[in-house]
C-alpha cells in the first residue's frame, strides 16, 4: 500500500460522526478510571457543583466533542486505521496539557500554574488521557471499512505465533541478565512479556519495518504496557482500586526501565523472525536494500561522523555535571581527557550503529531529528539507566532517585540524539538523495519509505519526546 492508498471512512467525508462515537468509548473507559479515583467532582466544577454524576456527564460530552474533532483530523489527514494508535497516544497527551494544566484551571477561576508541582498533581489525569486516546484511536480506527480488514488479517495465528516467540525468547533473556535477582527486579514482567509479544502485532501488524524504527516503536510500547500493568492492573488486583498516587507510581518506576527494554527488545526479535520468513518465502522489491559492502565505509563514516558532532554536544553536558570522570572509569581511567576519549568513541559506535539501522529513513531534517532524538532517548534508558552502572560494577540505576539524578544525562542523549539525526540526514541528502530514484527497484523502496514516514512515524517522535519528559516528573522528589 502506498502513502496515496488511504482508508476510506465509514461516514464518506464525514469523520466527525464516528470520532464523536470513538471517543464517547473513550470516555467511558476515562469516566471509569476516574470513578475509582475519586476525581470526577474536579469535573463538576466547571458547572458550579460537587456531583461526580455531573462530572461523569460533564466528561462524557467533552470526550464526545474532542473525539469528533479527532475524527476530522484523521479524516483530513488521511491517516491510515492501522497507523492510528499512536496518533490517539499523542492526541491525549495534547488535550492533558490543554485540558488540565491550562483551560481547567482558567474556566473554575483557580491560578494557572504550569509548575512541577502542577504536573505531578495532574499526573494521575495524564494516564487517563492516555486511555482516553489510546481507545479512541482503536475505537475510530475499528469503524473504518479497512481498519475491520486490517483487525482480520492481524489475527493470523503465525503472526501471533512470532509475537510469541519473540516474547519467550525477551523473557528468557532478561530472567537470565538478571539471574536469581530477576524476581526482584523484573517483578512479573516475564509473564508480562508474553501478552506484550502476543499484542504487538494484534495492535501493530506483521508489516516489514527496520531495527531502528522498531526500536523507537517498541520503547514507546513498552512504556504502554508498563502503565496498563504496573499502574492499572497490580492495583486493581491487589485491592479492586486504581492508585495513580506519587507514591504508587514512584514505586512502580522501580520496573519501568525494564519494561522500556522488555518493549524494545520484542519489537526487535518480532521484525528480525518476520524478515527471516520473509527472507526464505517472499520476494518484494521494496524489502530489498543494499548491503554495507555495496556503499563501502561511507555508511560508518557518516555514522562516526554524526555520532562525533552529537558526542562533542553531548560533552559539554557531561562537562557541566562534572561526570566526565565517571565516564573514563568505564575503561579504567580517570581524568576529564580520558573521559572525553571514552566518550567520543562511544558517541561514535552509537553513530555508526543509527547509520545502520536508519539508513534511508531520514526524509528530511525534521524525520532526522525525529528518530534521532528518539534512538537518543533509548540509548539513555538502555546506556545511561543499564549498560553505565552495570560496567562501574554499582546497583542498575533503575530506581526514582538514581532515575531522577540521572536528568542531566536524559538531557544530554536527547541533544545527541538530535544532532546526530539531523547530521547524518543532511550528509545522506548531500551525497544522494534516496528519494530521487533512478529506476523502478529504487522508486518502490522509496515509495516504502515514505510511507512509513508518512504514516504513525511523526506521532511516535513526538509521543516518545513526550515520555522523555515525563520520566523526570514521575520520579521527581520521590
Amino acid at each position: 500500500m502506498t502513502a496515496e492508498a488511504v482508508r476510506e471512512p465509514v461516514f464518506p467525508g464525514r469523520g466527525a460522526p464516528a470520532g464523536a462515537f470513538a471517543g464517547a468509548a473513550g470516555g467511558l473507559v476515562w469516566g471509569a478510571a476516574m470513578l475509582s479515583l475519586g476525581t470526577l467532582p474536579d469535573v463538576a466544577v466547571l458547572a458550579g457543583s460537587g456531583s461526580p454524576w455531573l462530572g461523569f456527564v460533564l466528561n462524557m460530552a467533552i470526550a464526545v466533542v474532542i473525539g469528533a474533532v479527532f475524527g476530522l483530523l484523521a479524516v483530513h489527514q488521511r491517516v491510515r486505521s492501522s497507523e492510528l494508535l499512536f496518533w490517539g497516544l499523542a492526541y491525549g497527551v495534547f488535550w492533558w496539557f490543554l485540558g488540565p494544566l491550562t483551560l481547567l484551571p482558567l474556566l473554575s477561576g483557580t491560578p494557572m500554574a504550569w509548575s512541577l508541582a502542577a504536573a505531578q498533581e495532574a499526573m494521575p489525569s495524564l494516564f487517563g488521557h492516555l486511555y482516553y486516546g489510546a481507545v479512541t484511536a482503536v475505537a475510530f480506527a475499528l469503524l473504518q471499512r479497512d481498519g475491520r480488514s486490517e483487525a482480520g488479517r492481524r489475527l493470523r495465528v503465525r503472526t501471533v505465533l512470532r509475537g510469541l516467540l519473540a516474547a519467550l525468547i525477551v523473557g528468557g533473556l532478561l530472567v537470565l541478565a538478571f539471574g536469581a535477582g530477576a524476581g526482584a527486579r523484573l517483578g512479573w514482567l516475564p509473564a508480562v512479556a508474553v501478552c506484550m509479544g502476543i499484542g504487538y502485532p494484534l495492535v501493530f501488524g506483521g508489516r516489514a519495518e527496520g531495527t531502528g524504527p522498531a526500536v523507537v516503536r517498541g520503547t514507546a510500547y513498552g512504556f504502554l504496557w508498563w502503565i496498563a500493568a504496573g499502574l492499572t492492573l497490580a492495583p486493581l488486583l491487589d485491592d479492586g482500586t486504581l492508585d495513580w498516587s506519587r507514591p504508587a507510581v514512584a514505586e512502580a518506576a522501580t520496573r519501568l526501565v525494564p519494561y522500556l527494554l522488555a518493549g524494545a527488545g520484542i519489537a526487535v526479535v518480532f521484525g528480525w523472525l518476520g524478515s527471516l520468513a520473509r527472507g526464505l518465502f517472499v520476494d518484494d522489491v521494496r524489502l530489498r536494500t543494499r548491503t554495507i559492502g555495496s556503499r563501502g565505509l561511507r555508511v560508518i563514516a557518516y555514522g562516526a561522523l554524526s555520532g562525533l558532532v552529537g558526542g562533542i554536544l553531548f560533552g559539554f553536558v557531561w562537562g557541566v555535571v562534572d561526570v566526565l570522570d565517571s565516564v573514563a572509569k568505564l575503561v579504567g581511567a580517570g581524568g576529564d581527557v580520558a573521559g572525553w576519549t571514552v566518550h567520543l568513541l562511544i558517541a561514535q559506535g552509537i553513530g555508526v550503529s543509527y547509520a545502520l539501522l536508519f539508513r534511508g529513513r531520514g526524509y528530511d531534517l525534521v524525520s532526522g531529528v525525529g528518530w534521532g532524538l528518539s534512538y537518543g532517548f533509548f540509548w539513555w534508558v538502555f546506556g545511561g539507566l543499564t549498560l553505565m552502572p552495570a560496567v562501574l560494577g554499582v546497583p542498575l540505576w533503575w530506581t526514582p532517585p538514581t532515575i531522577a539524578a540521572d536528568f542531566a544525562s536524559l538531557i544530554g542523549h536527547l541533544a545527541y540524539g538530535g544532532a546526530l539525526g539531523v547530521v547524518h540526514a543532511w550528509l545522506e541528502h548531500r551525497e544522494n538523495p534516496w528519494w530521487l530514484a533512478r529506476n523502478e527497484l529504487e522508486a518502490a523502496r522509496a515509495a516504502a519509505r515514505r510511507e512509513q514516514v508518512l504514516g504513525s512515524a511523526p506521532a511516535l517522535w513526538i509521543l516518545t519526546v513526550l515520555i522523555a519528559l515525563t520520566i523526570p516528573v514521575l520520579v521527581a522528589g520521590a
